[in-house]
């Protein structure tokens, strides 16, 4: 039998050379994806918006969370697979293997935050809330209060009372602007839903008038079962042409004079948002209102009453009259029990 010659015998021992090449390259591709990361647990990667395979891989290894990126590449690329991640910031497992970490982003596991716009804050606060949570992009962040109203569409409209105090709950990374639309969106719905439902109040004649009224209920109680009847006693006294004598309307056009307590002479002093100088509604809303209050304004309680003062009871409560007299004797009840002198107890709502 002859034997082979020297040039089969060389492309035989190339061949297997290769086949083993090949078998050792493919170990080391499914080594690579089975690494297990070196990065703290806990540790963040962000994946900007149409990121290529490779600035993400790149990223994961600056991270020490890829040990060997090239090779998790390859392995992608030679069983026909890409990355699908969508844009977001994504929390990493500690000691989490690469096909782990790739399987997070393609699954979109992106870090969930959440901001609570809390009921009865002012948009200033609100805008606060916002620019100081490190989860948010700042887009809007340089914009005055004017300018965001324009770019919501709404040039001209006054921002305070426009957005829905609520929980909103947004992946790490999203841009200020779409909590704004968000919030802006959803009071813009509630209001609109919520004056489709009215009851008739013709002291309420518009829509704007409930959420100017619904951002002074907000601010004189907390409490869901008095909501409707601070709302009447409002009615009722715009349906006579009485004013509305509400502390929290001169706290909010006082802005940063306001020292902790009002005084005789803030009572006094007359300006646009002082509702015992003025007849009506003020000008605009004087904080963000709940959907609670926008309801108790369009659905007040059927009530008389043309009065209330706290109770002194330390539970948020007050005392509803239909008369000055009975009124009075409440407050004169509300500073025995407090032990204050009359102008402390101004703020306890509608003389």
């Amino acid at each position: 039998m002859p034997r082979p010659s020297t040039s089969t015998r060389f492309i035989a021992a190339t061949a297997v050379a290769l086949v083993a090449a090949a078998l050792v390259f493919q170990h080391e591709l499914d080594a690579s994806m089975n690494e297990r990361s070196l990065a703290a647990g806990g540790t963040r990667v962000q994946v900007p918006p149409g990121a290529s395979l490779r600035s993400v891989l790149a990223e994961l290894a600056r991270l020490e969370a890829v040990r060997r990126p090239r090779l998790v590449e390859w392995y992608l690329r030679l069983h026909g697979e890409r990355l699908r991640a969508q844009a977001g910031i994504y929390e990493l497992a500690e000691g989490a293997t690469a096909q782990a970490i790739l399987d997070q982003l393609n699954a979109g596991q992106v870090v969930l935050s959440q901001l609570t716009i809390v009921e009865g804050w002012t948009f200033a606060q609100m805008r606060a809330a916002l620019n100081t949570n490190s989860d948010l992009q700042h887009v809007w962040q340089h914009l005055d209060d004017a300018a965001l109203m324009r770019a919501l569409g709404a040039p001209g409209m006054a921002a305070e009372g426009r957005f829905f105090p609520d929980t909103y709950r947004f992946a790490a990374g999203t841009s200020d602007r779409r909590i704004y639309e968000l919030a802006w969106q959803r009071m813009s719905d509630r209001l609109r839903q919520e004056w489709a439902a009215r009851a008739p109040i013709p002291s309420v004649p518009n829509a704007e008038a409930a959420l100017v009224l619904a951002s002074i209920v907000e601010k004189e109680t907390a409490r869901e079962d008095e909501r409707a009847k601070v709302a009447a006693v409002f009615a009722n006294r715009l349906r006579i042409g009485m004013r509305l004598q509400s502390d929290p309307t001169i706290i909010y056009g006082l802005g940063a004079r306001y020292d902790g307590n009002l005084h005789r002479r803030d009572l006094e002093t007359d300006g646009p948002y002082n509702s015992y100088t003025r007849h009506g509604l003020p000008p605009t809303p004087i904080a963000l209102p709940g959907g609670a209050s926008l309801h108790a304004v369009l659905h007040p309680a059927d009530s008389k009453a043309l009065y209330f003062v706290a109770t002194g009871a330390g539970d948020g409560s007050h005392h509803f009259s239909a008369t000055y007299a009975e009124h009075n004797a409440a407050l004169h009840a509300f500073l025995k029990r407090t032990g204050a002198v009359p102008d402390a107890a101004v703020g306890g709502g509608a003389r």
